[in-house]
């Protein structure tokens, strides 16, 4: 009873508050992802004047000690692999989250590649979810005709989810799984998919400089990567962690590091030095009480993030030229 009067109270002053954090670019906006692409040119010639041997491009940078694994992340999810199927356990707000995160990687990829089957419509477009955990994401991907791929370096979640997808027919031809890390599965797969899906993954890994260069890597020219993550800021310590993990008990205590949050802008300048440009991040939000999300626009806790690979080399001068009307080339949208 108290812990939902608690609830009540903490969510009637988010939803209440005028956060600072607006709606951030549209897809259809030619201006910004050209400011995009500026942005992306001046993190690559400091990339390549500071960080490359010669004769190295920057889409190659990443030494063998890199690795996105974080074996204390490893400990936390190997203890719950064999939950992931519960709806009303701890990955409930998971599931709920496929109401908007589904239509998300849907709408975006339809408007790169059009519909490509009726009822299908994913249908010829391979699509690598990382951290798939038991699949909870990679079936309905699967469902909407996609050729998914789904890794995970928890071996019992794999396991998890190949046994559910199993009792479906049409899964077992389109899902499979893989035990493994994303970096071990980039030097097999180069440009190999349509789509990475990072879904509530990014704020679990130990280097998030070796997991952007292995999704250009596994990516094709022109291909989109999805992120849904969390905010760092006071509001999402408060109600990422203390509310989600110590009130609420909606994931288990120890879920979440705010260290390892990131910010939309630097995460949109991260995969930017990696040779992506933005189309668009949206806010996310989370309503304990009717256990269901929905779109906002403040950015301030969750958001979620579609980006492109760039399809070529870009020469920094070519863009600045093509970009000189431009107010303010290659500045980044403020978040705050």
């Amino acid at each position: 009873m108290y812990s939902k009067k608690l609830a009540r109270l903490a969510f009637g002053l988010l939803a209440e508050s005028k956060f600072k954090c607006p709606l951030t670019r549209s897809a259809s906006s030619r201006v910004n992802a050209v400011r995009s692409v500026c942005s992306w040119t001046v993190c690559l010639h400091h990339r390549q004047k500071n960080q490359l041997s010669e004769g190295l491009t920057c889409r190659n940078v990443r030494t063998v000690s890199q690795t996105t694994l974080d074996p204390n992340e490893v400990r936390k999810f190997q203890a719950m692999a064999s939950k992931w199927w519960d709806l009303q356990g701890e990955f409930a707000a998971l599931h709920s989250m496929n109401d908007l995160r589904v239509p998300f990687i849907r709408d975006n990829l339809l408007n790169v590649h059009g519909i490509q089957e009726l009822g299908k419509p994913l249908a010829g477009l391979r699509i690598l979810d990382v951290g798939c955990g038991g699949g909870v994401l990679s079936e309905p991907l699967g469902r909407l005709g996609a050729d998914v791929l789904g890794i995970d370096p928890v071996e019992d979640s794999v396991r998890t989810a190949e046994l559910h997808s199993s009792y479906d027919p049409d899964l077992r031809e389109r899902v499979r799984y893989q035990a493994c890390t994303l970096e071990e599965l980039a030097e097999e797969e180069v440009e190999g998919f349509h789509a990475v899906v990072a879904s509530e993954v990014v704020e679990h890994l130990a280097d998030l400089d070796a997991f952007a260069s292995c999704c250009q890597q596994v990516l094709k020219p022109g291909g989109s990567l999805f992120i849904t993550t969390i905010n760092k800021t006071n509001l999402s310590y408060v109600f990422g962690i203390l509310a989600a993990e110590q009130l609420l008990r909606i994931v288990p205590s120890g879920t979440h590091d705010w260290e390892k949050f990131i910010s939309p802008e630097d995460l949109e300048r991260l995969v930017e030095s990696f040779g992506f440009y933005v189309e668009a991040i949206r806010g996310m939000m989370y309503n304990p009480l009717t256990g269901a999300w929905s779109w906002q626009q403040s950015t301030a806790i969750n958001y979620a993030l579609h980006a492109i690979k760039c399809k070529e080399e870009f020469q920094p001068g070519q863009v600045w030229a093509e970009s000189k009307n431009l107010d303010e080339p290659g500045q980044t949208t403020n978040y705050s």
